[in-house]
C-alpha cells in the first residue's frame, strides 16, 4: 500500500518544503497524509477541470506545481473557483498537494528542466542561497563507516561535482555510564576510553535534520555527539535561476524560434537583439524578472523567463536579450520532475499527466 505521505516525503527530500519561500503555501493543501492513494495527476494548476479529471479518472492524489492557493480561506461558500474545487475535492476524497517556490529553489528543479530542455552544458545556479554547515560526530571505529555512510546517503558530502566527502581521523574517547544506562561498550560506574573516529562532513542548511536523523538511527550510542558548525559558505545548489551554455553557439533568431516550438509559446516578448549569436544562457521558470540583474552580472547572452514587465525590459541597456516566454510555458515541464521522482522509486505506482491545459492566457 502507499500513502499520501510516501508520495510528499519523496518529494520533499529532494526539494524541502524549508527552500519555499514566506509567502508560499507548498505541501499538503486538503487530505491526509494518512489516506491510502492508489494513483496521482500530475499538473501545473489546479482548476476545477483538473479535479473532474482527477474524479473522472479513478485519481485520489493532484500533485500540482501551482498551489491551489496563496492565501488563506475564510469559508467554503462556492463563490469562486478555489472553493468550488476544495468542495468537491473533499467530497470526493482528493487529496492535493503542491511543489511551488521549493521546487524552483533546488538545481534539478523547474529552472532545471528548463536547462535540460534546452540542453545547456556546466549548470549553474544563477542566485545562490541557503547556509553550509559543518557536521560532526564521533563513532566507535568498527561502527564508523556505517554511520559516516548514513549521512552522506541523507544528503551529505556534497562539494561542487563532488559527493560523498568528509574528514575523518581518529581519537579517545571517554565516559562514564550513569545508573539507567544501557551502555553499548564500557560498565557503568567505571570511566571508559573508546578508540573513536571523529568525521566531519558539510552539509546544506535544509538537509541538517535528516542527516542528523540519519546519524541517530544508525549509531550504536545510546547519547551520539554531534555538532554543527555554519561555514559561512554560500550553498551553491540552491537557490533561484540556471546558467549554462549551448553545446553550439547559435545563431540568435534561429534559437529564438527554437526556444519557440520547444516552449510551444504563443509569441516571445524580447529586447533588441544585441548579440547575433547565443551560446550562455540564463533562465529561470516563473516570474523571474527580479533575476535580471544576476543574469547580466553572469555575461549570459540571453536570459529566458516569464512576467518581465514593460519597465523591467529598459534593464538590459544591449548588455543582454530579455525573452519573455510566458510564466506557464516556462513552468509547464515541471510535472515531468515529479513523473521523474515517483516512478524511479515507487516503480508500480499509477502517475498520469493531466491533459487539461491550465494556461489561463491566450495569444491571437
Amino acid at each position: 500500500m502507499t500513502y499520501v505521505k510516501d508520495i510528499t516525503a519523496l518529494i520533499e527530500a529532494f526539494a524541502p518544503l524549508s527552500l519555499q519561500e514566506d509567502y508560499d503555501n507548498t505541501g499538503l493543501i486538503c487530505g491526509d497524509p494518512g489516506n491510502e492513494v492508489s494513483s496521482a495527476l500530475l499538473c501545473t494548476d489546479i482548476t476545477e477541470a483538473v479535479i473532474d479529471e482527477a474524479i473522472a479518472g479513478h485519481h485520489n492524489l493532484i500533485i500540482s506545481h501551482h498551489p491551489l492557493t496563496l492565501q488563506g480561506v475564510k469559508n467554503l461558500v462556492p463563490d469562486n473557483y478555489i472553493k468550488r474545487c476544495l468542495l468537491k475535492a473533499i467530497r470526493n476524497d482528493l487529496n492535493l498537494y503542491a511543489a511551488h517556490t521549493n521546487m524552483d529553489a533546488v538545481i534539478k528543479g523547474v529552472s532545471g528542466k528548463m536547462a535540460e530542455k534546452l540542453g545547456l552544458t556546466d549548470q549553474t545556479v544563477l542566485q545562490t542561497n541557503g547556509r553550509l554547515f559543518s557536521l560532526t560526530f564521533f563513532t566507535p571505529e568498527k561502527e564508523a563507516e556505517k554511520v559516516r555512510t548514513a549521512v552522506l546517503e541523507a544528503g551529505g558530502g556534497h562539494i561542487g561535482k563532488y559527493s560523498h566527502c568528509s574528514f575523518n581521523n581518529r581519537g579517545l574517547g571517554t565516559f562514564l555510564p550513569q545508573e539507567g544506562t544501557h551502555p553499548y561498550c564500557g560498565e557503568k560506574g567505571h570511566l571508559h576510553t573508546e578508540a573513536e573516529i571523529r568525521t566531519e562532513i558539510t552539509v546544506p542548511e535544509y538537509l541538517l535534520p535528516s542527516c542528523i536523523q540519519a546519524l541517530k538511527s544508525v549509531h550504536p550510542y545510546e547519547e551520539p555527539v554531534w555538532n554543527t558548525v555554519c561555514i559561512g559558505n554560500v550553498n551553491p545548489s540552491t537557490g533561484f535561476g540556471i546558467v549554462g551554455y549551448l553545446p553550439e553557439e547559435t545563431e540568435t533568431r534561429v534559437f529564438l524560434q527554437q526556444l519557440k516550438q520547444l516552449f510551444g509559446c504563443g509569441t516571445i516578448r524580447h529586447t533588441g537583439i544585441c548579440c547575433p549569436t547565443v551560446k550562455k544562457i540564463a533562465v529561470c521558470g516563473g516570474s523571474g524578472a527580479f533575476l535580471i540583474r544576476h543574469a547580466i552580472q553572469s555575461k549570459a547572452d540571453i536570459y529566458i523567463t516569464g512576467d518581465i514587465k514593460y519597465h523591467d525590459f529598459f534593464q538590459a541597456e544591449n548588455r543582454i536579450i530579455l525573452a519573455d516566454i510566458g510564466h506557464y510555458e516556462s513552468e509547464q515541464y515541471t510535472k515531468e520532475i515529479f513523473y521523474e521522482l515517483l516512478t524511479k522509486k515507487i516503480p508500480k505506482f499509477a502517475v498520469q499527466f493531466s491533459k487539461v491545459n491550465t494556461n489561463p492566457i491566450n495569444y491571437l
